[in-house]
This record gives structure tokens, sequence and C-alpha cells, in this order.
């Protein structure tokens, strides 16, 4: 046996393990905001699409709101937005089904429709995030502006996007 040996000596091995973890420790954080920006802009992505998927609703089926937003998807039924079938008010085929159960790309979506006079005069809309998925909370209504709070539920009061 020769008295040099070939390889990596062990003060050289923990040096590059070290340089890796300054590397990773740098790179997450940002990967962590990218992930918690893109979360936040797919939220307020969901709440323009069902603000115009209002104004659809209520010009095709009369001057209403939607109930639910299962009434905005496929009504629970994906063949009632294959054709030949037609849509109606209670399935209007205007949303996907992940945005119409409540929650997508997380966050959660509350929504309540406003009957005055037997008719749907408005709804409310927040999206609030689930876990770490965002920070910031955000609302719509039949005025299609979305608001936004950092700190809480966002409500009619909170300053628009």
């Amino acid at each position: 046996m020769s008295a040099r040996q070939k390889g990596f000596s062990l003060i050289e091995l923990l040096i590059v393990v070290a340089i890796i973890l300054i590397i990773a420790a740098i790179a997450i954080p940002n990967l962590l905001r990218s992930r918690m920006a893109a979360s936040e802009a797919a939220a307020v992505a969901a709440l323009r699409t069902v603000n115009t998927s209002e104004i659809v609703y209520q010009s095709s089926y009369g001057n209403s709101y939607a109930t639910g937003l299962t009434n905005l998807s496929d009504g629970g039924a994906s063949a009632n937005c294959q054709p030949p079938t037609v849509p109606v008010a209670a399935s209007a085929c205007l949303i996907d089904n992940a945005l119409a159960s409540g929650t997508k790309g997380g966050y959660a979506f509350a929504y309540a429709a406003v009957a005055v006079g037997g008719i749907n005069a408005s709804y409310t809309l927040n999206g609030d995030p689930i876990g770490a998925n965002g920070q910031r909370h955000f609302f719509t209504n039949e005025t299609n502006v979305i608001r936004v709070n950092a700190a809480a539920p966002a409500s009619p009061t909170d300053p628009a996007i």
C-alpha cells in the first residue's frame, strides 16, 4: 500500500457539506416566498373568475346572483356540463369544480348570497389562506372590487388591490 491514498479527506467533505447547507439556507426562504406569492395571485385570479361568472350568471338567468358556488359550476354532476346538455341556473358551468368546492390553490373561499325580496341581490366572497399558503386575506362582492387585509379576514371597508 502506498503512503498516499486516493479520495477526499474528512475536512474536504465537511467543507462541501457546509457550502451546500449555506446555499440551501439562502434559497429555501426565497422559494417559500415565491410559493406564497403564487398562491395569493391564484386566489386573486379565482375571485376575478367568480366576479366575471356572476356577471354572466346574472345576465343569463335573470336579475339574481347565484345561490352558491356550486350553481356557478356543474351543480355537483359533471354530466351537467357535457354536450348536448344546456347549462341552467342550478349548473351554469362557469367555474371549475375545484373552486366550486370552496378550496383552491391553498385558499379557502366562503361564498354567501344575500337575498332581498326573493332574489339574490348581492353576494360576498372571502378568500382566506389555509396554513402558510399566504399572508393576505381577500374579499369581493357584487361591486367586483377585490379588497385585501393582511391581518384578518378582509371586508368591504378594506383597501382595494
